[in-house]
């Protein structure tokens, strides 16, 4: 745990609205704050390095901030399952999928009191057996134990009886996916029960967890069916259990099918004793039942009745406030942060001050990619834990440049990104910023340069190359993000003159597809000036803002892939995926989409002979020669990391112009073709060589009603914005679009536009 960390209960906040800050303080020393803005958060000394101005307004204390705990883990709570208990004999039976049996144990099935040290759990123990434990008053006791251990990824039913009559428990399990055509015979255990044993109690009934008071022994793996008796199974109903079936007259019975998009689980039984997630587990599972002949789990719910639990699901650390911060009428809208400091440790949480409701206060609107942040939040590299010099120079490099100190790769206790596994080998889906987002932060440094040519920069900070080239060229702007884009729609942009976008606008939503769509329709004029951009489709939680899902489906440059069958969101069910795969090809937007990705280099572009064609000649005025682009803070090149390129089949329009490309990408990188690109080791769908596809296409088209779009297709173009103290060719080329864009002129779209 870092000595001094936190988080804010939003984004993005509007004048005269409170944002509220949530912090674990463990150096024992009172925090003092500050709201500052940030003007750039790259700490790289060949740029402008963290500009920071200080904000009269203070923030206010709500208490003392102290040491706070992470709560990791998914599971299900029901508060009052006291109707399943009333007779004193029970019985208890799911159906369930280990992805983890990592000699931990892990609860199936709780309902304890800790500190009485009395109840009963239906768990497996660290050697992969199924047992059933009952409280005595001094210790929670095993007391039946299969002795034939379970298998990760197969289906078992199991179950737990316990005869108060006979003074008997009684578990066991069944095999449910048959192995080489057979199915091994059900194992069994019992015992007497322990004299002084109080296996019912009052308290919660949680699922994939124990302890209703600091829930533990989380279980990593799927659920389904779960169901409560208030007497002990027969042989009978035991044996149609071992199969799978479901047993007549539970007390109750969770059906995991209903409200997927939701964290509430429906019990079906009599006592309608409804129970909630917690931490957000995977919904819209395959279950035990998957046949393969439906991939969405709106068409065949009863193929599709599972909860994957992890025990590493965290969707809110839920600190108490520490500090709170109005903002004050007529604040400027730009980046922010609160600047935190405790004894020696210190701490940033930056944040987004967007326009009051209905307003603008400039001509240029730079779309924030808060759900992108959110994606990518606490991204622990593959090379802070496989390359041991990485790490060294990473943290080397930091301290030389006063950046940012902590990596996601030493603090797993936040979660981590949906770039990252669970503890179980799934790749992880959900993303938050309810906790502390170390990626997030002014000063930090996504990858390492042996020259201060390359910052490394991605996201937040890469962002604010362009916020303070604005400044430094005297452009006025307004920050949005994508969660106004999403509520508000086009409207949210008709007002401006232009809207830019970021240098990596990755991740979206339908919502916020259509805003930029419908602005750029009405006559808007639309920067794209990133690279990789509108290409993963993502759902918001219904319920609880600032929770976002991801469903890496067929295709794409993925860090893992989701299982068969599940594809569809659970949050909204939908198919999720690439956009292209939902018909939505980054070119429909921009012109341009993602084509290639390296190593954090890049390279220039040049000129194509299009570029003098009278429609786009007046972007390179004062620009000489046939290349440009070839510096960078990001990469060392304008071109660079990931690419996009124009294609025509797949919507860059017929008569959009694509004035320069990149080339000469240096081979040691290695630059890959996107996956949905490939058709065979020699074949590409666009039917051209790979070596032509790797590069960026900078691009321009007219739009109706007097609009257009300029588009960079790379991820480091605004990395060059900076260079020369921001006097050069790449910074030319963008204020020539912007002064263009921003003339009340109208484009002209050409008339053989086709």
């Amino acid at each position: 745990m870092l000595p001094l960390t936190g988080y804010a209960d939003r984004l993005s906040v509007r004048p005269g609205e409170t944002i509220r800050f949530h912090l674990s303080n463990a150096t024992g020393a009172d925090v003092d704050a500050e709201i500052v803005r940030v003007v750039c958060a790259d700490p790289n000394p060949a740029g402008p390095g963290i500009t920071l101005e200080p904000v009269e307004a203070a923030p206010v204390a709500c208490g003392v901030a102290r040491e706070e705990r992470s709560p990791h883990g998914s599971y299900a709570r029901i508060d009052a399952p006291g109707p399943c208990f009333a007779t004193g004999s029970f019985s208890a039976t799911c159906l369930v999928y280990p992805t983890r049996l990592a000699g931990s144990r892990q609860a199936i099935v709780s309902r304890t009191d800790p500190a009485a040290a009395r109840g009963f759990s239906l768990a497996l123990d660290e050697r992969n057996r199924l047992c059933a434990s009952i409280g005595d008053g001094s210790s929670m006791r095993d007391v039946a134990t299969v002795e034939s251990p379970l298998v990760e990824r197969a289906w078992y039913a199991v179950w737990l009886v316990l005869d108060a009559e006979a003074g008997e428990v009684r578990a066991g399990w069944a095999a449910l996916s048959p192995r080489f055509g057979e199915t091994p015979p059900a194992k069994t255990a019992s015992a007497s029960l322990p004299p002084g044993s109080s296996p019912v109690v009052d308290a919660p009934l949680l699922l994939a967890a124990a302890n209703h008071e600091h829930p533990v022994l989380h279980f990593n793996g799927k659920l389904e069916a779960p169901a409560v008796f208030d007497r002990a199974l027969t042989a009978g109903e035991i044996d149609d259990a071992a199969r799978g079936g479901a047993v007549a007259g539970a007390s109750a019975r969770w059906d995991f099918t209903r409200g997927v998009e939701s964290s509430r689980i429906e019990d079906t039984g009599p006592h309608a004793l409804h129970g909630r997630l917690v931490n957000v587990p995977a919904r819209g599972m395959t279950g035990s039942r998957w046949s393969g002949r439906e991939m969405c789990w709106r068409h065949a719910p009863h193929e599709f009745a599972a909860i994957h639990f992890h025990e590493d699901d965290i969707d809110d650390c839920g600190w108490p406030v520490a500090f709170e911060w109005t903002v004050p009428e007529g604040a400027r809208s730009s980046t922010y942060a609160l600047m935190l400091e405790a004894d020696d440790a210190k701490e940033n949480i930056p944040f987004f001050v967007v326009p009051p409701k209905g307003t603008t206060t400039a001509p240029i609107a730079v779309v924030v990619s808060t759900f992108t942040y959110t994606i990518y939040a606490n991204h622990a590299r593959p090379e802070w834990t496989r390359d041991p010099q990485w790490r060294a120079d990473w943290k080397a490099q930091t301290a030389t440049w006063n950046g940012y100190p902590n990596n996601p790769g030493d603090h797993v206790e936040y979660g981590l990104s949906t770039y990252n596994y669970h503890t179980d080998g799934s790749g992880i889906s959900i993303a938050s910023w309810h906790r502390p987002m170390l990626n997030v932060r002014v000063g930090y440094i996504t990858y390492t340069y042996p020259d201060i040519r390359g910052s490394g920069l991605r996201h937040f900070c890469a962002d604010t190359h362009l916020t303070s080239w604005l400044e430094a060229k005297g452009y006025d702007y307004d920050i949005v993000t994508d969660q106004e884009l999403h509520d508000e729609g086009a409207q949210l942009l008709n007002a401006y003159r232009v809207v830019t976008t970021g240098s990596h606008p990755e991740y979206h939503t339908r919502e916020t597809l259509d805003a930029l769509e419908g602005y750029r329709d009405r006559g808007g004029r639309l920067c794209y000036l990133g690279g990789n951009g509108f290409y993963w489709k993502v759902a918001l939680s219904p319920e609880k803002r600032g929770v976002i899902e991801i469903r890496r489906g067929e295709g794409g440059i993925r860090a893992w892939a989701a299982e068969p069958g599940e594809y569809y969101n659970q949050f909204d069910g939908e198919y999720g995926g690439l956009w292209r795969r939902n018909g939505r090809p980054p070119q429909n937007l921009s012109g341009v989409g993602f084509t290639a990705q390296g190593n954090f280099v890049g390279s220039y572009y040049r000129k194509r002979t299009e570029a003098s064609d009278p429609r786009v000649a007046w972007m390179f005025d004062g620009i000489g020669g046939e290349t440009f682009g070839d510096h960078g803070l990001g990469g060392h090149g304008a071109a660079g990391f990931e690419l996009d390129r124009a294609d025509k089949r797949l919507g860059t329009p017929l008569h959009a112009v694509v004035v320069a490309s990149s080339e000469n990408h240096p081979p040691d990188a290695p630059w890959v073709l996107v996956p949905e690109e490939h058709l065979t080791h020699l074949t590409t769908w666009p039917g051209e060589p790979i070596e032509k596809l790797i590069r960026a296409d900078l691009t321009f088209f007219e739009t109706p009603r007097g609009g257009a779009v300029f588009s960079t297709g790379s991820i480091t173009f605004c990395g060059s914005l900076p260079s020369n103290g921001f006097e050069n060719d790449i910074s030319r080329l963008l204020a020539n679009v912007l002064d263009r864009f921003l003339e009340p002129e109208p484009f002209e779209m050409p008339r053989d536009h086709g």
